[in-house]
């Protein structure tokens, strides 16, 4: 593998992302961010700071997600059915080069935009004059990155193979049954009857354990996990990461264009 070919197009997809004006989403965090403080503070009277944290975090998940969705569904998708992807692999360029580098692009993109939103969301709970811990949201949204770049991987997965449609339907569906996961393992555990334990379990092995990179809950509080488990699940969504990308090269080299 050549690292100075993975760059390029990290570089290029960077770029090309942000040209499909994706930063818009920014704009609408900075706009929809606010509007929502004013309306809980006035319904919300009591629980206000902590529905607002909450919200604002959750926000920039939803937000980031529907880019790591959509984008990346598309990222290698788009390119089979224009069959652009013939001229880049045509050139020196592997196919687990192309594969990597999109991904890449694509978890910069996502890093880029968290971290605004993040600094936007301080920002403003600043100016509105709500405590926040400031140290366990960082954390978060670190975590919150993982987790996006883990999903643009389930999306590249996808979208080597299936429609961009089906691709976005099922990246949505491991989203939220990545975040069911431990639910679906606890209620095997108390059905009581092996072949629901058996299945239960062999979903929890397969789908991604989600809840894992989810610190807002907590964050919010000013309560994360012990560093070692922060440690160990960071380590896990690497792993996942990898894992996936494996498995999107291996399909990716066995089609024919």
């Amino acid at each position: 593998m050549n690292l100075s070919r993975v760059l390029t197009i990290t570089t290029h997809v960077f770029w090309e992302v942000l040209r499909e004006r994706v930063l818009y989403i920014v704009g609408f965090f900075l706009i929809a961010f606010p509007a929502a403080l004013l309306l809980l503070k006035e319904f919300a009277v009591g629980t206000e700071k902590k529905i607002i944290l909450d919200f604002g975090i959750a926000l920039i998940g939803l937000l980031g997600l529907v880019v790591a969705v959509f984008v990346g569904t598309g990222l290698i998708n788009r390119e089979i059915e224009k069959r652009t992807v013939l001229v880049t692999i045509a050139k020196p360029v592997s196919r687990s080069e192309f594969i990597i580098g999109k991904h890449l692009g694509l978890s910069a993109v996502l890093a880029l935009l968290v971290t605004l939103m993040t600094v936007i969301y301080l920002v403003i709970l600043s100016l509105y004059q709500v405590n926040y811990p400031i140290g366990s949201i960082l954390v978060a949204a670190l975590y919150l990155f993982f987790e996006l770049s883990l999903l643009a991987a389930v999306a590249i997965l996808f979208g080597v193979f299936t429609s961009s449609l089906l691709a976005t339907s099922l990246t949505i569906a491991v989203y939220l049954m990545g975040h069911l996961s431990r639910d679906l393992l606890q209620l095997g555990d108390i059905s009581k009857n092996p072949t629901i334990k058996s299945f239960t379990q062999g979903i929890y092995l397969v789908l991604p354990d989600l809840a894992r990179l989810d610190l807002k809950n907590q964050a919010v509080y000013g309560i994360l996990p012990p560093p070692a488990e922060l440690l160990f699940n960071a380590g896990y969504g690497l792993l996942y990461i990898i894992l996936l990308l494996a498995i999107a090269n291996l399909i990716f080299w066995r089609r024919e264009f």
